[in-house]
């Protein structure tokens, strides 16, 4: 240990990740006059938040009637009745004030011929609770996360926010179940760090990058996720994993919802327009579930398309280039590039890819990380939040509502900002750090840093993928899952083995990208045992051998700890099916029907 020193640092919060929830929260707790951090491992800009393609919901109205409460029963009947309702009437309410104050900031939204901002209408987002279609989506054309991302970076450095930029975070420092700050490492000298703070905000993101094919960015290897596993606290809903209907067949990029949205349409093999048969009303604008389900029995069936069958057409030709070139100028560059199609001439080939991970850290909607003590399933973990995808408030439950993700990064880091300048006293001094606080972080890094195994870092993140793609898929049956275990098992097994050739601390990406995987191997043995011990289907985890949905005995929330011996413990927090005020009722869980 005396190889290495720490370079302390001192704040009233830190918040690690700049994405739209760690930007948003950052700049926020600058406004209030707290002392801030933002420690990030990529700059800012190039946070993940930045692919984010068709928009940011919010029951505005301008492109026709809405209202928050019919938003509200969308995201409720979207997650399948496993999101907290006050959860998610609190985000549907403050939805219009979180878009408008975006618009305040700069954000170029595209607009309407009488200048307010142009909405689109998306998967599962209706008018009076399911008879209409409602146009919720407020877009920046197809680069709806991109605009939003810069602007908020331009209000964090207007508000003179401290960021602490390609600073990779390796652990919490915890004290008797309390959070005291976080250890990083500084990627461009090698320098150790330790913030100390009175709140530490994770804002982390996914780890979609647990799976062979997904849409995330290299950098979504849930960190904050891995590093609230090590520190004896429960990650939340794991076995939910999104698959986006449309990733581009062999490359996975994103093809936006927002495509559907402006009229696109997924045909089969025989020309047909399948959906029309799964969803008979919302056709190939269903909850992504449904249509990611739709498209996989497609192809099974043996109408996929391409010489292997395997893949389904989205087509959009017929929207014409003048509306392609205006509305969705980036789909057609991104397709034209992974995808080598004129989207104005012929269709994008699509499949279902892994797209967003609906568990994490559990938290209320304040931002606040809880978990089981004492027979108490709402315990908060002092100095501890989590905001993002990174974070379970849980607003979609067991299936995300397409455009509701922008919205719950700006809501609730907007919340978080809040809550720490109501509960945080500028400038409070600080307990001493306990003596041994970063040498957890430390022994981490020092293990990897020295590891001499005979197996490459890409080779065991592979065999990690592979596992997870074939066997926490679009359809899962217990089966499959549990060989899926055992596989997984050899693969965590197998990382004893790691070797690095790089030994130094200067920008050794050998190192970080070890680091990353021993974090996301956690995440991905969590989520493949919570997928097994659901024993109904809701949502994004559909199983063959349990194919209903099961309120009796499955309505709660899955809480899964991990132990360092790699066993997997549960326990379960009931659903919020209670409202935050009494402007709306509760929405008691009806049956399936799309």
């Amino acid at each position: 240990m005396s190889a290495y020193s720490f370079i302390d640092h001192t704040f009233d919060v830190v918040v690690v990740g700049a994405g739209g929830a760690g930007l948003r929260a950052t700049f926020g707790l600058a406004q209030y006059g707290l002392s801030t951090a933002c420690i990030t491992k990529v700059f800012p800009t190039r946070s993940h938040t930045v692919a984010a393609q068709g928009g940011i919901s919010a029951a505005l109205g301008n492109m026709g009637e809405d209202d928050w409460r019919w938003h509200m029963y969308d995201t409720v009947k979207g997650s399948d009745w496993l999101g907290d309702q006050d959860a998610i009437e609190f985000m549907c309410k403050e939805a219009p004030s979180a878009v408008i104050e975006l618009e305040h900031y700069g954000m170029p939204f595209s607009r309407t011929e009488d200048g307010r901002i142009y909405q689109r209408p998306f998967g599962g987002m209706t008018t009076h609770y399911g008879k209409g279609t409602a146009q919720r989506t407020c877009a920046a054309a197809d680069r709806t996360g991109h605009a939003m991302l810069h602007t908020l970076y331009q209000q964090a450095l207007r508000h003179d926010a401290q960021f602490f930029i390609e600073y990779f975070a390796i652990d919490l420092i915890m004290e008797d179940g309390e959070c005291r700050g976080v250890v990083a490492l500084n990627m461009a000298d090698g320098t150790l760090h330790r913030f100390r703070a009175h709140k530490t905000i994770l804002a982390t993101g996914g780890y979609g990058r647990a799976y062979f094919s997904c849409t995330s960015a290299h950098t979504c290897t849930g960190d904050g996720n891995a590093m609230v596993l090590r520190a004896g606290l429960p990650l939340q809903d794991m076995e939910f994993v999104q698959f986006h209907p449309t990733g581009i067949y062999g490359a996975g990029c994103l093809i936006t919802e927002g495509v559907r949205g402006e009229g696109g349409i997924l045909r089969n093999s025989e020309g047909e327009r399948f959906m029309e048969r799964y969803a008979p009303n919302a056709k190939d604008l269903a909850s992504r579930d449904v249509v990611s389900r739709a498209m996989t029995i497609e192809i099974r069936e043996g109408r996929g398309v391409g010489p292997l069958k395997d893949h389904i057409y989205l087509h959009l030709e017929h929207l014409g280039a003048d509306v392609i070139n205006e509305r969705l100028p980036g789909i057609a560059e991104t397709a034209k590039i992974f995808a080598g199609v004129d989207v104005t001439k012929e269709p994008i080939p699509v499949i279902p890819t892994v797209h967003y991970n609906m568990g994490g850290i559990p938290t209320n909607y304040h931002g606040e990380v809880v978990t089981v003590r004492d027979g108490n399933p709402e315990a908060v973990v002092p100095g501890l939040m989590a905001v993002g995808e990174a974070a379970c408030v849980s607003v979609h439950g067991a299936n995300r509502l397409g455009s509701n993700s922008l919205l719950d990064l700006v809501v609730f880091g907007r919340e978080a900002a809040r809550h720490c300048a109501a509960t945080v006293k500028r400038n409070t001094k600080h307990r001493p750090l306990p003596k041994d606080a970063g040498e957890l972080a430390v022994s981490r890094l020092d293990r990897l840093r020295h590891a001499k195994g005979k197996l490459r870092t890409a080779e065991i993140r592979l065999n990690m993928q592979r596992v997870m793609q074939a066997h926490a898929a679009v359809f899962r049956t217990g089966e499959s899952m549990e060989e899926g275990i055992k596989k997984l098992s050899a693969v965590v097994e197998s990382f004893a083995e790691v070797g690095i050739s790089d030994r130094s601390l200067i920008w050794n990406t050998d190192l970080i990208e070890t680091l990353e995987l021993e974090n996301l191997l956690g995440q991905a043995v969590v989520t493949l045992h919570s997928a097994v011990n659901r024993t109904e289907s809701r949502g994004a985890h559909a199983r063959e051998d349990y194919p209903e949905r099961d309120d009796v005995n499955w309505l709660k929330h899955t809480l899964a700890w991990l132990d360092e011996k790699g066993k997997v413990r549960f326990d379960y927090r009931p659903v919020h099916l209670k409202t935050l005020t009494s402007d709306v009722e509760p929405i008691p869980p009806k049956p399936r029907t799309y």
